[in-house]
């Protein structure tokens, strides 16, 4: 009879692109119980924050997430003019979906080649990543960068979409729709994605709701939710377009609609050239007052939440971040028991989690549960440090 043993996947392991630690509690191939541990990757954004200005708290932001640099910022940016009262300018709004929905789309492509890579299919990875290229370059050629694209500004965006780019961005639109023709026809067609992806890492709708799951995760299991429709911000009320959402909740649901959302996000980026007016692209902001404000965008993981209070002063005196990753990974203690070892890394990327996003840290002392200052936490870490320092030189 097979004994219960311990397989840890993390905090460093070559299917993690950042550390994490999942500790699966098996019986032979069959896990039967999941472990995660979380805080290996803590940044102290929040705090940062604090001491920074209200327009450098925007570039800030953007270096919370690679893949998603411009949710942060969008959602920051939002939750500033919550407090100011203020709507920026039409064709603001627009650029600032366009620059949101070709995030969604690289996005959602970088996360379906990672899968056909994690499943041994390094086909359906080149093949995306390919396709991937293009929205990257155009990126590059309307801001400047492929990644952290600084376009988001308090009171609307910082740079303008020229007309130029804007037929370079219609043609990759339409050159997108027939690749991703093929990604759909491939993957429903193709038996070995079925066998790895169907009734594999199924999360039910009771379950998806109980632990408050945002995005593709949650509307994979039957849960219509998406902030762009339930919450309007920018002009998405303006546009025609569909929450995607399937009832199976396994693997294979969360990659189509993954895929059915990104010919949403072609037709909406569409829309959005076809109405772009003209005008200015942003409101002259010269204090923040006191108050506080929120602001919610769907990225491509689901909803980003961002909540600032002002004292009347030049920076933020609070700055709460949430990203759908904090809330979609804890999905996994139900998702990956009952499967085997092998099915438990897709199971554990099907979420498409961003650890850097995610964490948060705490430090107790020992004598009790009392919060420790962050000059408190840092002496810890130097006394930690010397330490170390001191056993490794007595070697």
């Amino acid at each position: 009879m097979s004994k219960k043993k311990i397989v840890p996947i993390g905090p460093y392991h070559p299917l993690q692109e950042e550390p994490e630690f999942f500790k699966l509690i098996v019986e032979g191939e069959k896990v039967n119980e999941l472990e995660i541990e979380i805080g290996y990757n803590h940044r102290g954004i929040e705090k940062l924050s604090e001491t920074k200005h209200w327009d450098q708290v925007t570039f800030l932001v953007e270096r919370i997430c690679g893949i998603c640099s411009t949710s942060h910022p969008f959602a920051y940016v939002l939750a500033v003019e919550d407090l100011l009262g203020i709507t920026p300018p039409p064709r603001a709004n627009y650029i600032r979906m366009i620059i949101d929905e070709l995030q969604r789309l690289h996005s959602h492509l970088l996360w379906l080649g990672l899968v056909g890579h994690f499943i041994g299919y390094n086909t359906v990875w080149m093949w995306a990543w390919k396709a991937r290229e293009p929205i990257l370059d155009i990126f590059e050629l309307v801001s400047g960068n492929r990644n952290n694209y600084a376009m988001m500004k308090i009171g609307g965006v910082r740079r303008d979409i020229k007309d130029d780019d804007l037929l370079a961005l219609k043609k990759v639109i339409k050159q997108l729709y027939g690749e991703l023709k093929l990604f759909q026809k491939a993957i429903e067609d193709d038996p070995v994605i079925h066998k790895r992806t169907k009734d594999v890492g199924i999360l039910s709708k009771e379950e998806a709701i109980s632990f408050g799951a945002v995005g593709p995760t949650a509307r994979a299991s039957g849960v219509d939710i998406d902030v762009r429709r339930d919450d309007v911000y920018a002009n998405y009320d303006k546009v025609n377009w569909s929450v995607v959402t399937l009832t199976d909740g396994d693997i294979y649901a969360k990659v189509i609609v993954r895929i059915l959302e990104m010919f949403e996000s072609c037709s909406i980026i569409e829309q959005c050239m076809e109405r772009l007016p003209k005008g200015e692209i942003a409101l002259e902001i010269i204090e923040i007052p006191q108050g506080e404000g929120i602001g919610r965008v769907e990225a491509p993981r689901g909803e980003c939440f961002h909540y600032v209070r002002s004292d009347g002063t030049n920076r933020p005196v609070r700055h709460k971040i949430r990203a759908p990753s904090y809330v979609n990974v804890p999905t996994n203690l139900v998702s990956v028991p009952g499967y085997t070892i092998s099915d438990a890394a897709i199971i554990l990327a099907a979420v498409d989690p961003c650890y850097c996003c995610t964490e948060r840290s705490v430090a107790f002392s020992k004598e009790g549960r009392k919060i420790l200052r962050g000059e408190e936490l840092i002496k810890l870490c130097q006394q930690k440090t010397f330490k170390l320092k001191e056993s490794y030189d007595n070697r």
